[in-house]
């Protein structure tokens, strides 16, 4: 794969690789086709082994743990659990990495997430990436007695208790202001060594800080083409301010795409049309410095979303780095 050498992505190469977030597995309004309401685990094992075959670098599981009903018309009640679908999913596929965008690790004990991820990165062979957030929905905080208000002070701290419990001692040992741990053994350990990746998700002033300082990679949320300049200069400025040399994998979530011309309306926002129109358009991230781009694709049924995800790998992949 374009961007990694034995098995780890190295941003100073330069390349620019591609992921994406599964469908199925979460179905908020805001971006599930309709096609998916009435899909499954048959789907999602077919989508990512599709992935696999044709060069995509990670596909990705959201987390929400319950939907309040406030919010279940927008955002939906079907999200899957990333640990159990990327477990399932990397039984069924060889070398795509399994990505958790995001996993809300703020909601358990480190130990608890270092132990269903560990054992994550053992089975798949060394192919997780351990993407963190912060979380948005009080309800789900409240149901197990974790202060909302406190989440990005919690992720702050678990996040380095997790660089702690996943990294290459069998006794990890970790004291902070929430959680401390000692003398206490957990294995399987991961494959990758020290620790899987921690790629930090979200967009606001202070997940940007949280990546820059904390994460091996960022995950940005929602910022439009022209606001990520600004908000990687922010990023390595701040990288840099703290000291820390290794460097970051930067990544961004893409307009939806439709390779070809579509025949229906897949919404003004789409980029779509011929492979080299895409990929000239694509290339811009990597301009701005970025290593990894999430796609999506516009799709009326499964069988069309595959037919893209092979167009895309067959016909616009190589131009990227060209």
């Amino acid at each position: 794969m374009d961007g990694v050498r034995d098995g780890v992505w190295r941003p100073e190469d330069g390349r620019l690789v591609w992921g994406m977030q599964l469908p199925v597995q979460s179905q908020s309004a805001l971006f599930a086709e309709s096609w998916e309401a009435a899909a499954g685990p048959v789907d999602l094992v077919e989508i990512a082994r599709v992935a696999d075959r044709c060069g995509f670098a990670y596909v990705a599981c959201c987390e929400h743990l319950a939907i309040p009903r406030r919010l279940a018309e927008a955002m939906s009640t079907v999200w899957y659990d990333p640990v159990a679908t990327l477990a399932h999913l990397a039984a069924v596929t060889e070398r795509v990495r399994l990505l958790s965008h995001v996993a809300v690790v703020g909601l358990r004990h480190p130990l608890i997430t270092a132990k269903q991820y560990a054992t994550l990165d053992r089975l798949s062979g060394g192919r997780l990436i351990l993407g963190v957030g912060a979380g948005h929905v009080p309800e789900e905080f409240e149901a197990l007695g974790v202060d909302f208000g406190r989440r990005g002070a919690v992720l702050d701290e678990t996040v380095e208790a997790l660089k702690v419990a996943l990294g290459p001692d069998e006794f990890p040992k970790f004291a902070g202001e929430r959680f401390a741990f000692e003398g206490l053994g957990q294995a399987p350990r991961p494959v990758q060594t020290p620790r899987p990746p921690i790629w930090v998700g979200g967009s606001s002033p202070a997940a940007v800080r949280r990546a820059a300082e904390r994460g091996d990679g960022w995950l940005p949320q929602g910022d439009r083409r022209e606001q990520l300049p600004g908000q990687i200069t922010r990023l390595r400025r701040l990288r840099e301010a703290a000291g820390i040399e290794e460097p970051v994998v930067i990544g961004t979530i893409a307009e939806p795409l439709y390779v070809g011309e579509p025949g229906w309306a897949v919404g003004r926002r789409t980029l779509s049309g011929a492979p080299e129109r895409i990929a000239d358009s694509l290339r811009e991230y990597r301009a701005m410095g970025l290593q990894q781009i999430q796609v999506r694709f516009r799709s009326r049924s499964r069988e069309e979303l595959t037919d893209q995800m092979l167009a895309f790998g067959a016909e616009v992949a190589p131009l990227l780095n060209g």
